[in-house]
């Protein structure tokens, strides 16, 4: 299909997480994913060694037991996640409501995204995450390729989100999908899909003046 035509400044501000305007009947053809992917390698990777994989999930019976494990991340999760701390949108009370009615509606249909995609990344052993360190030189060479292939759906009229629940599960996540768990690690799950529309806009932000720090904190 034709690419959509934006400007780099209205790619890089128009790329949202789209969650209720996913085309859940519209199929993704296979080609148009492996251009994202060929897209998404071309990313800075730690000292070049490329440590990607991609795990394109299409069969609806693997969808939805992904699916069942997003959700169970989300009602059931395994590990505390910080709810508190820093939120810069706590003053916009309508934007956080509609947030939260996407997030129902990913919650309800994911199962009906034609696509979802596991990012990967290849580690020596789990080990190598127990550090601060061992995390960033792991996630700093699969999530630029992440927002990359993010980007090219984008420009192709197709729609992304970034999640994590499913990682609660990521042992489950691992069997159910081949994935050799203590030597890769999954670092999310994209659903991918047609968007319902292209008229997407730039995102409220704080000004920047506000999160700059000019030679120390």
């Amino acid at each position: 299909m034709p690419q959509l035509d934006l400007t780099t400044d209205q790619l890089l501000t128009t790329t949202r997480a789209v969650r209720r305007r996913l085309d859940l009947t519209r199929p993704v053809d296979r080609a148009l994913v492996e251009e994202c992917l060929a897209l998404a390698t071309q990313a800075p990777t730690g000292r070049n060694r490329q440590r990607w994989d991609f795990v394109v999930v299409t069969d609806p019976a693997r969808r939805a037991a992904l699916a069942g494990l997003y959700r169970l991340g989300l009602t059931h999760p395994r590990d505390r996640v910080a709810r508190t701390g820093l939120d810069r949108t706590t003053e916009d009370t309508a934007r956080r409501l509609r947030l939260a009615v996407s997030a129902q509606h990913l919650f309800d249909h994911l199962h009906e995204v034609p696509v979802l995609v596991v990012p990967c990344v290849r580690i020596e052993s789990r080990h190598e995450l127990a550090g601060h360190t061992g995390q960033a030189n792991a996630w700093g060479s699969i999530l630029p390729a992440v927002w990359q292939f993010m980007l090219a759906a984008r420009s192709r009229g197709l729609g992304t989100a970034w999640t994590t629940p499913h990682l609660h599960y990521e042992r489950e996540a691992a069997e159910l999908l081949g994935i050799p768990y203590e030597t890769v690690a999954q670092t999310a799950l994209v659903p991918l899909a047609h968007t319902l529309g292209t008229d997407f806009r730039p995102g409220p932000r704080v000004d920047t003046a506000r999160i700059t720090h000019w030679d120390s904190w």
